[in-house]
C-alpha cells in the first residue's frame, strides 16, 4: 500500500529541506511574506500552520479510505477544504480565547491558513503517493517544520536587516521578494536529499 521504500526519515527530509513547501515549491508564500516581518508572530503562525497540516493530513489519510471505499473519490478535493476550513476554525479560537494579543497579532493571515496552498498540498501530495499512516503522519510533520523554518529563517534575517542602511529602492516588498529567492536558492542546495 504506499511506498515502503521510502523510509519516515527520508520522507520527513524530503519534505523538511529538499522539497521544502515554500523555498522549494513556492507553496504558502502570502503568510511567508506577510508574517516573517518579526520572529513573534512567524514562530506561532509556523506552529499554527504545522498544527493544521497535522491535522488536514489524518483527515485526508481517512478520508481517502472511506471515499475510495464508496467510490466518490471525485469528492477528495471538497473534503480536504472543509477538514482544512475547520481545523483553521479551531485554531482561531483557542487563539482569541487564550492568547489575544498574539490572535491580533497573526491578523487576517490567521484564517487565510484556510486558503494556504501549502497546507492542501499536503493532503493532496501524500494521496497522489499513496502513502501509508504513518508515512503520511511524518510528511505533514517534516511539511509543517519547513514552513515553520522557512517563516523563521525569513523573519531573522528580516529583522536584522530593520538595522541595516538598505538603499529607499530595495526596501520593503523589493527587499522581502530579493531575500526570498535567495533563501529558495540556497534550498535549492539540498535537492537530491530526500532520495
Amino acid at each position: 500500500m504506499g511506498k515502503m521504500h521510502e523510509t519516515a526519515a527520508q520522507i520527513f527530509i524530503n519534505a523538511f529541506l529538499a522539497n521544502n513547501f515554500v523555498l522549494a515549491m513556492f507553496l504558502g508564500l502570502c503568510p511567508f511574506i506577510g508574517v516573517s516581518g518579526k520572529l513573534e508572530t512567524a514562530v506561532p503562525m509556523g506552529v499554527a500552520s504545522t498544527f493544521v497540516m497535522l491535522v488536514a493530513s489524518l483527515c485526508a489519510f481517512g478520508i481517502n479510505i472511506l471515499l475510495a471505499h464508496l467510490d466518490l473519490e471525485f469528492l477528495r478535493l471538497i473534503a480536504y477544504i472543509v477538514i482544512i476550513a475547520s481545523t483553521v476554525q479551531l485554531v482561531e479560537m483557542v487563539l482569541k480565547k487564550y492568547s489575544p494579543s498574539l490572535f491580533r497579532a497573526l491578523g487576517i493571515y490567521l484564517p487565510l491558513i484556510t486558503t494556504n496552498c501549502a497546507v492542501l498540498g499536503v493532503a493532496l501530495f501524500q494521496t497522489a503517493r499513496d502513502y501509508d499512516f504513518i508515512q503520511s503522519i511524518t510528511f505533514a510533520i517534516g511539511a509543517g517544520a519547513g514552513f515553520t523554518l522557512a517563516l523563521v529563517l525569513m523573519a531573522s534575517v528580516r529583522e536584522r536587516l530593520q538595522l541595516s542602511d538598505v538603499p529607499a529602492v530595495a526596501q520593503g516588498t523589493a527587499l522581502s521578494l530579493m531575500l526570498a529567492g535567495i533563501l529558495s536558492l540556497a534550498f535549492m542546495g539540498f535537492a537530491g536529499l530526500g532520495g
